[in-house]
């Protein structure tokens, strides 16, 4: 009797240790998020379930904001997890500038420190979509942002500096986005993780797209 009870108390044991360990992961290392909307349309579509690397930005202590190693800068065109200022849901936005950027956005065409970002290009093999010859793309040192502008192109910026640590994000449909134009900068230990790879697309099943 005393042998099934300890092995029912180590059974027991070994459920808590892993669904500790699996908290510890998702919360420190990697997860996964599912996208809601059409707020980051054409880069990532209403369905699309996305890799995050919670390493990304510093590996932290589980459940808080605390750095323990490797404490890493955003890059403008990350597409980054955070929680909502406003009321803590959380979202899927790009990185559109970081500390110092001088931002101006007309008519959802952005400009960086002078330069505008967007440009026509035919759809190669890393296009998002098919069936469209063309799309307005920002270019985000090696990333691409395959905007949709279909519905214009949402508030303006005028010339707004960004402070140091905090970050701007937009989403890509800029004219159907809730995004820093509405509830401001985020500080960059806000960010949660980047997403690196759309793994599973309606319409597709699974996949292994690179964002």
């Amino acid at each position: 009797m005393a042998t099934h009870k300890s092995w029912r108390h180590s059974e027991w044991f070994s459920i808590v240790v892993i669904v500790v360990l699996m908290i510890i992961g998702r919360s420190s290392l990697a997860d996964h998020y599912y996208v809601p909307s059409g707020s980051m349309e054409n880069s990532l579509l209403p369905g699309d379930r996305v890799v995050v690397d919670k390493t990304a930005y510093g590996v932290r202590l589980p459940l808080t904001k605390v750095d323990l190693f490797g404490e890493s800068t955003p890059r403008r065109g990350d597409i980054a997890v955070f929680d909502s200022p406003l009321d803590g849901t959380l979202l899927i936005k790009r990185i559109v500038a970081v500390g110092g950027d001088l931002v101006r956005l007309r008519d959802g065409r952005l400009s960086i420190n002078g330069r505008e970002l967007a440009g026509s290009f035919g759809r190669g093999s890393d296009a998002p979509l098919s069936g469209q010859q063309r799309a307005v793309v920002e270019l985000f040192e090696r990333r691409r942002a395959w905007l949709n502008l279909e519905a214009g192109g949402g508030p303006d910026i005028n010339d707004l500096r960004v402070p140091s640590d905090m970050v701007l994000a937009l989403g890509d449909h800029r004219g159907n986005s809730r995004d820093g134009r509405y509830f401001g900068l985020i500080h960059e230990k806000d960010l949660l993780g980047r997403a690196m790879r759309v793994y599973f697309r309606r319409g597709e099943g699974f996949v292994w797209r690179e964002l």
